[in-house]
């Protein structure tokens, strides 16, 4: 296979294994479940699925980096125990924010509504996304590993513009899917919503959890 020939399978194959990985619902699911619950605009859950798809093909790709130097069973096996960690990290992230949720479901109902509403609301929303990133930066996608080694005989042009195209897909598409979930979950509305969004939002999270740590998606 001449060199041109493989830089374009191998183009064609990192733009197909970014896409349809990022289907899987940890890739998507728990950003769009906190967006409703946090209320967020759709530009403002996407820019949160650019951020964490960035960390997300990042840690990917360096792992498909260091296994060229270092050995690619020895990362692909550290690889494979980061996904199983970040199943765990979801259900554990998901179990702390269904329970905040209903202490502030409750909180609300005694209290009602108080001076520092805003700025605790700001607090959730800023830790729910730097919570989201580093859970998305401990999952990375194992897949990308052989595309890198099959990329050895290319330039580092043609290397790069493979990493680059992954990582366009994977990113886009995650952003894609979070942004249609969140125009789907628009129809969640009402006064229970009000009140346990963010708990079933922390339940959902936990689902998704639980189906990465036993299908190993």
């Amino acid at each position: 296979m001449s060199t041109t020939s493989l830089f374009v399978s191998l183009a064609i194959g990192a733009i197909t294994i970014g896409s349809l990985h990022s289907l899987a619902p940890d890739h998507w699911v728990p950003i769009a479940a906190v967006a409703r619950a946090r209320n967020w605009s759709r530009g403002r859950a996407a820019r949160v699925a650019f951020i964490c798809g960035l960390g997300h093909v990042t840690v990917s790709v360096l792992l498909g980096l260091l296994a060229l130097m270092f050995g690619a069973q020895l990362f692909q096996s550290l690889g494979e125990r980061m996904v199983s960690v970040a199943g765990l990290l979801l259900i554990g992230f998901g179990v702390a924010y269904a329970i905040w949720g209903l202490r502030g479901a409750f909180v609300h109902r005694l209290h009602g509504h108080h001076h520092h509403h805003y700025d605790h609301v700001h607090d959730a929303s800023r830790a729910s996304t730097w919570s989201l990133f580093l859970i998305y930066c401990a999952d990375p996608c194992v897949a990308v590993i052989p595309i890198l080694f099959a990329a050895a005989p290319l330039s580092a042009a043609e290397t790069v513009s493979i990493v680059v195209a992954y990582e366009v897909a994977t990113v886009g598409a995650m952003v894609t899917l979070v942004a249609l979930a969140h125009s789907g979950a628009q129809l969640f509305k009402g006064k229970w919503f009000e009140r346990y969004g963010d708990s079933a939002a922390g339940v959902l999270i936990v689902a998704t959890g639980v189906m990465v740590a036993i299908l190993d998606w």
